[in-house]
């Protein structure tokens, strides 16, 4: 798992607990730093391995004004040297790994060429991975939704690059939505990355330890997935924290199943009470038993 972008200035500058703190049970998390300045990136990595996250990763692909306002994201492909340079600096702060996730290219900068010449002088600061969002961004003239649609994906030319690298491993990501797709792009890369599926579809992730991992052991079941987040918000709740920032997260759990419309509206209504309890959860799942039953039978 990732966490969302945390930028380097706000560990620094601001609250790292509430910004790293996370579940014994979220595990192995990377987090995702994002920032330009060599020296705030490795005070910031310092931070973040006193929370124990076991993968520390540069965000070198987010398109959004604000991220470029910063200095920081996607519109960083344009300055590889920068970009190796903050990389030496978090690898010299931490023994935990150090990784970076970028897109093909950027503007005008998306020739083959260009993300060979960015990748070459990455790889110098000698990272141990490379994540790769197979679509360019237009930093100008698309909004960051847009973004994550609107320029066209090209698998094949990540495909291409780990061909190139050899034994350095290579992740891809951008517009995977089945676990076949997964095991197709598996042939090509060490590994696939999952964001919005994962999110808005998140029973996708119920198979992945049996289809991709050969694991023995059946798929979690919903009442499997109810008892685990029943008890992780009871320890959350218990922090201080409201039912709604635990159930807003839950609403693509049950796409597609019978039930699914009432499950969705018990947790985006009852959840948002002041003073709501677990028990909505558990109202919430009731509302799936025909899927329960479609399931066991």
């Amino acid at each position: 798992m990732f966490t969302e972008m945390v930028t380097s200035a706000a560990l620094v500058h601001g609250d790292p607990e509430r910004l790293l703190a996370r579940d014994a049970g979220e595990y192995p998390v990377a987090v995702q730093l994002g920032g330009s300045d060599a020296v705030e990136l490795a005070e910031a990595v310092r931070i973040c391995d006193r929370f124990d996250y076991d993968e520390i990763n540069l965000n070198v692909g987010c398109p959004s004004d604000r991220v470029q306002s910063g200095r920081f994201g996607a519109c960083l492909m344009a300055e590889p040297e920068l970009v190796r340079d903050c990389l030496v600096a978090m690898r010299d702060a931490t023994d935990t790994p150090v990784t970076a996730k970028c897109r093909i290219g950027i503007d005008d900068q998306d020739s083959e060429a260009d993300l060979d010449r960015f990748v070459n002088i990455v790889l110098q600061s000698g990272i141990e991975a490379l994540y790769i969002h197979a679509r360019k961004a237009w930093l100008q003239g698309l909004s960051p939704k847009e973004n994550r649609d609107i320029p066209p994906l090209d698998y094949e030319r990540v495909y291409r690059l780990k061909e190139r690298l050899g034994d350095f491993p290579v992740f891809i990501n951008g517009g995977i939505k089945t676990l076949q797709e997964c095991q197709v792009h598996l042939r090509y890369v060490d590994g696939v990355m999952l964001g919005r599926s994962a999110y808005h579809d998140p029973m996708i992730l119920a198979d992945v330890d049996r289809a991709i991992f050969g694991e023995d052991a059946p798929a979690k079941t919903l009442t499997q997935i109810e008892a685990a987040m029943t008890a992780y918000a009871e320890r959350e709740l218990a922090k201080g924290a409201r039912l709604n920032q635990i159930t807003r997260h839950m609403l693509g759990l049950a796409n597609g199943m019978p039930g699914a419309r009432r499950f969705r509206q018990i947790l985006s209504v009852k959840a948002c009470i002041p003073g709501a309890s677990p028990q909505v959860i558990a109202d919430a799942f009731a509302a799936l038993e025909p899927a329960k039953a479609m399931a066991t039978a």
